[in-house]
């Protein structure tokens, strides 16, 4: 039952994690200018905050996820399984009483404290009630399913997840396409995601009851498995908290000082920047797992493995976000019209450049949980999320809605300068400098440079009509080739340029002949 994998099998989690992400922003992004449509923007404004006030409870449901699967990844040996049951009952007792008071609260109060702090009233926030019961239902499925994820996660059976996770999507999508013409009102579309969430943790629980039954047990808490989840959770909830003010506090303040339409264009954008940016954080998730099992090795280890992925994921981020800044025009005229093309713009440009400055501290993040120093991921993300917020609600008063995501850069160079620290104290290994720079940094530089020397030149048509999604798909892959290049030409310039083009080939020889994953 012990799990010991090889690059190839590495590879292959990606691969997975890769796929299944693909599928879920390819139907959410085909099924967005749809909702749009049928929903409006006020009331589609209306869900994304919704959706940003159930966003605190997934502080908990995130935090009490990786805390299991940390656990349950050092106790896969059958001598463990007694311990890892208890584990596990603790984890699923948790998501039961602490995630229904949650959910409860959001069912009751919700409504009430958005209409009070959000300003909402019209047509668009008379089901505010019902979204909030849907949305709040949907929470409590996906921290349920959290907890039977981690089963998986420790096992890293990623070919499962990804099963999991494509049916879900494959559930929401549907659902939408049926109901929203039905019932365009945003509780619909929340519920809608529930209904996938719905799916996720029932498929996760029929899966885990045939192929590990033995490891599952009953809710009840365990005084030392409480202890050892609340003192690793503890602190990912306070880096959860980070991560929460610097993904909604922009969307906070949209909704408190105008009205939900910007939160609607704001929310576009923001969503086609995450979907990459989750995109290359899914390729680098099976890192936690693989972390979790070098506790013995020694630090020079550690470091050339976490380095040596930085490099990889971040030139990856620099690539497949850098490629949404010259289209950024293009892309949201062709999916969702001239009016959001107009208005968002500007504001998924300035996403992108803030996603590829965030990237720097991905793989750090997942070495630090697996290592049990959940300390300084909370330091990271409050840190960032604090200097979000402040830049945030000292610019948009004065620049408009368009200023928000400037605050996001602010916060990613915050985020960017504490990970360079906190690496520095973590490794006290010679040349550390010299590696940061050329496995972290130049990845970075180079993708927003060349990123936006090609906005300069191809970013700014004017269209007179909708232009294809030819031109729109094929500006974008060339965009980011064309970062891609330009990153893996400055890594043979460096004095590390040996490990990584020893790197590279290995994934092109893992992938270019199409062998089974």
């Amino acid at each position: 039952m012990a799990l010991k994998k090889g690059p190839s099998d590495l590879l292959g989690n990606s691969a997975w994690n890769a796929i299944a992400f693909a599928v879920a922003v390819l139907l959410n992004l085909a099924i967005l200018p749809f909702v749009i449509y049928r929903l409006g923007l006020a009331a589609f404004g209306v869900a994304g905050l919704v959706t940003a006030c159930v966003a605190p409870a997934l502080m908990f449901s995130n935090a009490l996820g990786l805390s299991t699967a940390r656990e349950l990844a050092q106790r896969l040996a059958p001598s463990d399984q007694g311990e890892a049951r208890r584990f596990f009952a603790t984890a699923l007792a948790l998501a039961m009483i602490v995630g229904g008071l949650i959910a409860l609260t959001l069912c009751l109060a919700g409504a009430p404290l958005a209409r009070l702090g959000f300003h909402l009233g019209g047509a668009a926030a008379d089901d505010l009630n019902l979204a909030f019961a849907l949305a709040g239902a949907g929470w409590l499925m996906q921290c349920l399913f959290a907890v039977f994820l981690s089963l998986f996660t420790a096992r890293q059976d990623y070919r499962r997840i990804a099963s999991i996770s494509i049916t879900g999507t494959l559930v929401t999508t549907l659902s939408m396409l049926l109901l929203i013409p039905l019932a365009p009102r945003a509780s619909t579309f929340l519920g809608c995601q529930a209904l996938g969430f719905t799916t996720n943790f029932l498929m996760a629980f029929g899966w885990s009851r045939r192929t590990i039954g033995e490891w599952l047990s009953r809710p009840a808490l365990d005084r030392g498995a409480l202890h050892a989840l609340v003192k690793l959770g503890g602190w990912q909830f306070a880096a959860q908290s980070g991560a929460l003010l610097a993904g909604q506090a922009d969307r906070y303040l949209l909704g408190a000082l105008l009205q939900p339409q910007f939160v609607g264009f704001y929310s576009v954008a923001q969503r086609l920047e995450e979907a990459v940016y989750i995109g290359v954080l899914k390729v680098g998730e099976i890192l936690f797992p693989f972390f979790s099992t070098l506790q013995k090795e020694d630090d020079d280890r550690k470091a050339d493995l976490l380095l040596r992925s930085s490099w990889i994921l971040n030139v990856l981020a620099a690539s497949a976000l850098g490629g949404l800044i010259p289209v950024a025009g293009a892309l949201l005229y062709r999916w969702t019209g001239a009016e959001v093309a107009a208005e968002a713009e500007l504001v998924l440009v300035v996403l992108a450049i803030s996603g590829i400055l965030g990237s720097n501290a991905n793989v750090f993040a997942f070495y630090l949980l697996s290592q049990g120093q959940s300390r300084y991921n909370a330091l990271i993300s409050l840190l960032t999320g604090i200097f979000t917020l402040v830049t945030s609600a000292f610019a948009l008063p004065y620049f408009g809605w368009q200023a928000a995501g400037w605050s996001t850069c602010i916060g990613m160079i915050a985020q960017m300068i504490t990970t360079v620290v906190l690496l520095r104290r973590t490794f006290r290994l010679s040349g550390l400098w010299s590696r940061l720079l050329h496995f972290v940094l130049i990845p970075l530089a180079v993708g927003i440079t060349v990123a936006l020397a090609l906005r300069f030149e191809f970013g700014h048509a004017a269209f007179d009509h909708t232009p294809s999604w030819w031109y729109v798909i094929s500006l974008y892959v060339a965009s980011a080739a064309a970062v891609f290049v330009v990153a893996v030409v400055a890594s043979q310039l460096g004095p590390h340029r040996a490990v990584c083009w020893r790197d590279l080939s290995a994934i092109v020889t893992r992938f270019l002949p199409l062998r089974a994953v």
